[in-house]
């Protein structure tokens, strides 16, 4: 080993790589163990053998025992006793990573004193019925809440104390328009009229509700776009309801209409056409003298406009032909999604002049999609949101595209290359060299690097580049050795 080799610029990053890289021994995953910076990532492995565990229990070092109690695969002895642990934030990484763990261990988490862990219990899906039940009338509203947004499938005993709470929040997240967890929950019948009644309720329930022609009128007119919203996507709807709210003031309230299958379709265009022609950029919406109210309008009247683009319309999938060249977005998009499109449709919308329209369809179909348009498709991806995801994650690339991707002149294409797992030294030597940090991620775990080249990006001045290096199983032992040495460990 060279005497001169530098320190790494991110040493704990490094190491936190090396706490998840699932090839280091378990003598390393013991001197890891006594490493007391970063956040104790290595408490998290799978691995972990009982005399680990006993000496991360004895440590006491916060965050080795909050990832071991986030460990989804701790034995149940260790999570009793982390079930007494005297930090509360401990007894809650516990409620919130435990699987499968036996009654008496959830038992006791329902019973905690403190409001987060059984609040981190309320979103958990795979807890003894009756135990999840008992949070229906815990003392905190902020569990209630919580239970409500998450148990969507509660027994009706259980949906009735909660819609029927006396915290507005809490009936708000049981009778909602959205849910954590699908499918969503029916209210009882009788209680439906209730609902409609509560201002906190009444949107949620509108979807629920059996329209009379003098409810429609009455929440046609609701100064809630939210109920009106709910309203104009109501199966039920009477065509001069619907007449009525294609003409809503709230633009949020017109996308509805404009996605039903009944709407005519001038009505449709004028809509679609109106949202379009009001669009103003979010920056003058907030730099604007509107007050709280109208200024909330405002940006949910923005969004319809992505809404436009991102609708699903399952009728439109259903029955896709129609809509294949259709004006709006998302009905090509619904179309895209129809699992039986003949080949010339999936073609057509392949070809598509919208890339999420084009993304759709190969993401649906992607074992059609030649290497060409595979390339086409992911290299014109625009994601309108922050995402990592693309469609080269679900599309195939020969070995022959992804080398000559290798020296594309966009970053973005680089970064595939090394999905080529048996990608020339020379090629993978030079993407650890490129000046894109995204670039030099995606290569670090690649088997065919040299030492050398690990090593440089083990102390790459990005430190996910050297996270990902550290994490990679192809690292070699003596590389892992040689961190754990460099940290004093």
């Amino acid at each position: 080993m060279a005497d001169d080799v530098p320190m790494p610029v991110h040493l704990s990053k490094v190491l936190d790589g090396l706490a998840e890289n699932p090839a280091l021994p378990a003598g390393l995953v013991r001197r890891l163990v006594r490493y007391r910076g970063g956040f104790g990532h290595v408490a998290t492995r799978a691995d972990l053998t009982l005399d680990v565990i006993e000496e991360i229990l004895a440590s006491d070092h916060h965050w080795l025992l909050h990832s071991l109690a986030l460990n989804p695969r701790l034995p149940n002895t260790a999570r009793r006793r982390l079930t007494a642990h005297a930090d509360p934030t401990i007894r809650a990484a516990l409620a919130a990573g435990a699987r499968d763990a036996p009654r008496d261990v959830y038992e006791r988490l329902i019973e905690d004193p403190h409001t987060q862990v059984r609040t981190y219990l309320a979103n958990r899906d795979d807890i003894p019925a009756d135990l999840l039940a008992r949070l229906a009338v815990d003392p905190d509203p902020q569990v209630r809440t919580t239970l409500a947004r998450w148990w969507t499938q509660a027994p009706e005993t259980t949906r009735r104390i909660l819609l029927t709470d006396p915290v507005d929040e809490v009936r708000a997240a049981a009778c909602s328009t959205y849910y954590a967890r699908s499918p969503h929950p029916v209210p009882p019948p009788d209680l439906v009229t209730g609902l409609l009644a509560d201002p906190v309720t009444r949107a949620g329930a509108v979807r629920h509700a059996i329209l009379t022609p003098q409810l429609a009128a009455q929440l046609a007119g609701d100064p809630d776009h939210q109920v009106r919203r709910q309203l104009a996507e109501h199966p039920h709807l009477s065509p001069p309801v619907r007449d009525f709210l294609t003409d809503d003031p709230s633009a949020n309230v017109r996308v509805g209409i404009f996605g039903r299958r009944d709407t005519p379709e001038p009505a449709r265009h004028r809509i679609y056409g109106d949202i379009q022609q009001s669009e103003r950029p979010l920056t003058d919406l907030l730099d604007s003298d509107l007050d709280d109210n109208a200024l909330l309008q405002q940006v949910e009247d923005h969004m319809a406009l992505a809404e436009l683009r991102y609708l699903q319309l399952d009728w439109v999938t259903a029955d896709p032909r129609p809509h294949l060249s259709s004006p709006f977005i998302c009905f090509r998009r619904s179309a895209a999604r129809n699992p039986a499109l003949p080949a010339d449709a999936i073609i057509r919308l392949l070809n598509d002049d919208d890339s999420g329209v084009r993304m759709t369809m190969a993401t649906h179909a992607p074992h059609l999609v030649d290497p060409a348009t595979a390339e086409r498709i992911d290299r014109e991806f625009r994601p309108e949101k922050r995402t990592t995801w693309r469609p080269a994650d679900v599309l195939t690339f020969p070995p022959q595209t992804l080398r000559r991707l290798a020296t594309d002149p966009d970053p973005r294409m680089r970064c595939l290359a090394p999905r080529d797992v048996d990608l020339p030294v020379d090629l993978a030597e030079r993407l650890a060299t490129d000046p894109e940090s995204t670039v030099r991620r995606a290569v670090a775990e690649h088997p065919n690097l040299p030492v050398h080249v690990r090593r440089a990006l083990l102390g790459d001045p990005d430190e996910w580049v050297a996270h990902a290096t550290a994490a990679a199983p192809t690292l070699p032992v003596t590389e892992m050795d040689r961190l754990l040495t460099l940290a004093g460990i």
